[in-house]
This record gives structure tokens, C-alpha cells and sequence, in this order.
């Protein structure tokens, strides 16, 4: 057997990580791995995946792109957590490394213009500029944030502060370093708010303050939201049961799946023997535009990272192309589809689409 072409994936596996994320992220990396391969790989060559855990530490992810280059690895994929992947990203530009990511979507995912590394997801003002917009639409204006110190976090405030600000709208800080979920609900009534956002950790704080929100009588008209996603997964709807649905979130789905996107779809739901994420699909659709760069350009790295303003692939969920956008510093696909969604009360298990972007 030729040897095969190895590809670096970084993923959250384990705690402090979002572990449902990332086992979505590499159910979808894995399905397109195993379909290259049945397609008769990388021009003859077996495309081989070697996962590296970073449990959201960026620190294992610095030690895991360096460990992943000396091992010979074409490129890097994967990644959920922004703040995580901005570290591997720097890595990677600074070690020669191409870099697709898979799902983290801070603005600033290098601080400096690279070459190296492009981005599946919307940046995160572009998605959170949506939610505003469709906080507005929902006549919200007077919002509160329940945050935790994170860049990640940080960017997304500031967002939505400054896309609700020219038009009235106000957004109120609660530090939850330190306030309890009760002293959250206090401060809500304070502020007069008609809106809560979780800008925090899943399941602690988030599914707290969700509880004690929804248990107080004072509140029972307070709309609780989660742009970065948290109820997307069923973790999430296991928690919190009928308290979970009625949150609107972001995902990155478009509002019907093509046939390519139908098709996954199914297999991931039997790899994973639930539905899968948005998560899952950004997975599958990193691996089907690597395969497609490898089989054009080879395994050289250089010629991989030159290569992304040429892609031109059919994802799961549209045409991907990377551009320039103004304000970023990596290969952006421009096109990725933007919804808010929430849980349906009526059925937790289905979702409503509210807006999109």
C-alpha cells in the first residue's frame, strides 16, 4: 500500500472542552475521510486523519501543531473553540503549516495577514450582527448579557452593542465571576430587561442561570438567549428538559439541505446515532475541500496554502469559495449560511428557524 497522506485535526474531546462539540466536529471529519478513501483516496494515496484532544487549552493546541508538523501532516484541520484555534492558527502561520478551520469563528483569528490559514464558519460579527438584527426585529432593546472574562465573549458584546446601540438599544454587563444565577435574576428585574443572552460556559454556568431564570415569577416574560449555540446540542435539551427550548440560537445551516447535504446528513446521523450539528457538517466539509486541494496540488504544503483563493467545492451546504473579506486576516468562505434558531416548545426535539442572515 503507498503511503498514506496525513491530515492533523484538532479537536475537543474532553473537559474543559465543549466535548459534544468536537465528537460532532470528528463524526464529520471522519465520514469524509472514510468516503475519500472509498473514492480511492488522495490520487491513489489513503487520506489518514490524526486527531490531537486540545480540551479547549490553547496551550495543547501550540504543543499539538508543533507535534503534528514534525510528524509530516499536509495540513491542519478542525477546531471548535475560537479562542483555542486563534493560537493554533498563529502556530501554524508561524511553522509553514496550511491551516483549515473548521468551526471557530472569532474575527481575529490571526492578528497578523497570513496566507496560511482560511475559515469555514462566518466571522463572528457577521453572525452576531444577524442576532441583533433579529433581537430588533423581536423588539428587543433592552438586553443583558451574562458573560465570563473571554476574547471570544468580549467580541461578541461588543457586537452586539454596537449594532444595537444606533438604534436605542442597550446592553448591560453581568460579570458572572461574580453574581450568583439568583443575583442574575435580580439584576434583570433591575435593569427592566426583556432579553437575556448566555455569554458563558456550557453546562456551568449557562444551564444555572437558565433554571433559576425560568423559575422566577418575575421573569416569566424575559426572553433567555444563547447566540454561541449551546442548545444545539442535545446535551443541552437532557439538561434542562422543557426550560431549554424557546432559546434562540446561531447555527450555520441553510434553511434546506442540497442532495450532497441530505445524503450526509443521514450517514451522520448513523455515525452518530442522533442528529447531527452544524458542527458535524462543518467537519465533513473540511475534509471534502483538503481532499480536493491534495488531489490538485499535492501534499506540498506552500502549494496547498497557495491554493485557496482556487477553491472551488460543492459543501454540504453550498458552493465554498474563499475571498479576502474586508477586515480579515485569513481566506474567509465568504457564503456560509446564517440562521437563528431555537428549540420548539411545543417539541423540543425540533427546531424553528426565526431569522436569517
Amino acid at each position: 500500500m503507498r503511503s498514506p497522506v496525513r491530515v492533523g485535526a484538532l479537536v475537543p474531546l474532553t473537559r474543559p472542552g465543549w466535548a459534544e462539540a468536537g465528537r460532532h466536529l470528528l463524526a464529520g471529519l471522519e465520514l469524509a475521510v472514510s468516503e475519500v478513501n472509498d473514492a480511492g483516496g488522495i490520487v491513489g494515496r489513503p487520506l489518514e486523519l490524526v486527531v490531537r484532544d486540545t480540551a479547549a487549552d490553547p496551550q495543547r493546541a501550540t504543543a499539538a501543531v508543533d507535534e503534528l508538523s514534525a510528524l509530516g501532516v499536509a495540513a491542519l484541520s478542525g477546531e471548535y473553540h475560537s479562542v483555542v484555534a486563534r493560537t493554533a492558527a498563529a502556530r501554524a502561520d508561524a511553522v509553514g503549516l496550511p491551516f483549515l478551520c473548521s468551526s471557530a469563528v472569532i474575527d481575529a483569528l490571526t492578528e497578523q495577514p497570513t496566507e496560511w490559514v482560511a475559515r469555514l464558519p462566518p466571522p463572528q460579527s457577521d453572525g452576531w450582527r444577524a442576532y441583533a438584527d433579529f433581537l430588533r426585529g423581536a423588539g428587543h432593546t433592552r438586553i443583558a448579557v451574562a458573560t465570563q472574562p473571554s476574547a471570544y465573549w468580549a467580541s461578541g458584546a461588543r457586537v452586539l452593542r454596537d449594532s444595537l446601540a444606533p438604534r436605542g438599544g442597550t446592553v448591560t454587563e453581568l460579570d458572572m465571576s461574580a453574581l450568583t444565577p439568583a443575583a442574575v435574576c435580580d439584576a434583570l428585574v433591575g435593569h427592566r430587561a426583556t432579553a437575556l443572552l448566555l455569554l458563558v460556559g456550557h453546562p456551568e454556568p449557562a444551564v444555572p442561570i437558565v433554571r433559576s431564570v425560568r423559575r422566577d415569577q418575575r421573569l416569566a416574560e424575559i426572553m433567555i438567549g444563547a447566540p454561541a449555540g449551546q442548545p444545539e446540542f442535545t446535551e443541552w435539551a437532557e439538561l434542562l428538559g422543557d426550560d431549554g427550548a424557546g432559546v434562540p440560537f446561531l447555527r450555520y445551516l441553510p434553511e434546506r439541505l442540497s442532495p450532497l447535504g441530505a445524503r450526509v446528513g443521514s450517514a451522520l446521523r448513523r455515525r452518530l446515532a442522533e442528529a447531527p450539528s452544524f458542527v458535524a457538517f462543518e467537519g465533513y466539509d473540511t475534509i471534502a475541500v483538503l481532499a480536493d486541494v491534495l488531489r490538485s496540488h499535492g501534499t506540498d504544503r506552500r502549494r496547498i496554502a497557495g491554493s485557496w483563493p482556487r477553491v472551488a467545492v460543492e459543501g454540504t451546504r453550498g458552493q465554498i469559495r474563499f475571498t479576502r473579506t474586508p477586515g480579515s486576516s485569513v481566506w474567509q468562505w465568504a457564503g456560509p449560511p446564517i440562521q437563528v434558531v431555537d428549540r420548539d416548545p411545543a417539541a423540543p426535539d425540533r427546531f424553528r428557524i426565526l431569522h436569517t442572515g
